[in-house]
């Protein structure tokens, strides 16, 4: 009876190790480990998930570099077609176009309670908003553009060691700086929130030329019209120090939220009005290359190149839901750019 245990401890054991050996033999990313379907900590690598051709794509609830299938690339390219033919009439192009930021207000107004999101990925995306904040930094000015809530500039602070960083929080709407203003973490000594239009003909409140050493600007690129984009790029470049560093991320063309637009959003190739009368624009990587580099809008090159391209990246996820056995592809692109 004794030997019958021990046959059976044994094979126990056996078992275990084999699981044990088998787990190993799996490459952690491919595991169900819920760190492993987050971005990684490597800036611009944009995750490690990679899908294979005999992988079951509903394995997971996410899979990083995915290029769109040939299915969803038809299927987006009949939305677009749609999209044109039933677009924003004009007298919602001018009322949406004439004042941007009462819609902006409104969404504020509106989302209170929800909008705020702490982006814990900055200062793994973009390394230079964690050397800002050591203790040794010395001297420092950061600007975030579009700063809406303080989705950026809260965050940072909160692993700020640097006693001489300054940060400006910016937004052109009243209501963003007024929740950033109220908000418990907003110090006075180390942030200053106002108001101020990177399209705009002025520099923002307390900022001269030549005077920031970090820009960030986070999904706010995309809320401009192309009308606006070589000016808010000339601020951005007035307002940074030679060899200040811009710190990049919006939505790319393809993105799940662009193909999903209905008719009557359409403002123009790219453009669309969200139902809350917010704007969004959906960028090609060549595109945004085009924009700081100073090419864009000039047939003949002749403007002054501004920006160096540090890093520019396509980030790819494929969401699945692996209950309805649903496609999502999200596309942003992420940049620095560095004033020459």
């Amino acid at each position: 009876m004794a030997s019958l245990e021990l046959a059976q401890d044994k094979h126990t054991g056996q078992q275990q190790q084999q699981q044990q050996q088998q787990q190993r033999e799996v490459p952690p990313h491919r595991s169900h480990d819920p760190q492993y379907n987050q971005k990684r900590s490597d800036p611009f690598q944009f995750g490690s998930r990679y899908l294979g051709e005999d992988d079951d794509v509903f394995e997971f609830n996410a899979w990083d570099h995915v290029e769109t299938d040939d299915a969803y690339k038809e299927y987006a390219e009949q939305q677009y077609a749609m999209q044109r033919q039933a677009p924003v009439s004009e007298f919602d192009k001018k009322r949406f176009n004439s004042d941007p930021a009462k819609w902006w207000n409104l969404f504020y107004k509106n989302n209170a309670a929800n909008f705020f999101k702490d982006r814990k990925w900055l200062q793994q995306e973009f390394p230079i908003l964690d050397k800002v904040t050591q203790e040794d930094a010395g001297p420092v000015t950061v600007l975030e553009i579009g700063a809406g809530a303080g989705n950026t500039a809260f965050p940072v602070l909160a692993k700020n060691k640097n006693p001489q960083l300054k940060l400006h929080a910016c937004d052109f709407s009243k209501k963003a700086v007024e929740v950033m203003r109220s908000h418990e973490s907003y110090d006075p000594k180390v942030m200053q929130a106002d108001v101020w239009d990177v399209a705009g003909d002025e520099l923002p409140p307390g900022l001269g030329e030549g005077s920031v050493d970090v820009a960030v600007m986070v999904f706010i690129f995309s809320a401009l019209s192309p009308l606006q984009w070589q000016k808010a790029v000339e601020n951005v470049y007035r307002v940074l120090k030679p060899g200040g560093e811009v710190c990049f991320r919006d939505y790319g063309r393809g993105d799940l939220a662009q193909v999903r637009f209905k008719k009557g959003r359409y403002l123009e190739e790219n453009f669309y009005i969200r139902g809350d009368g917010t704007r969004v624009y959906f960028f090609e990587k060549d595109e945004l290359a085009d924009i700081w580099t100073g090419k864009h809008g000039s047939a003949d090159g002749a403007q002054a190149a501004r920006f160096e391209i540090e890093e520019l990246g396509v980030d790819r996820r494929l969401l699945v839901n692996r209950a309805k056995k649903l496609k999502m592809y999200r596309c942003w692109l992420q940049g620095r750019f560095r004033k020459k």
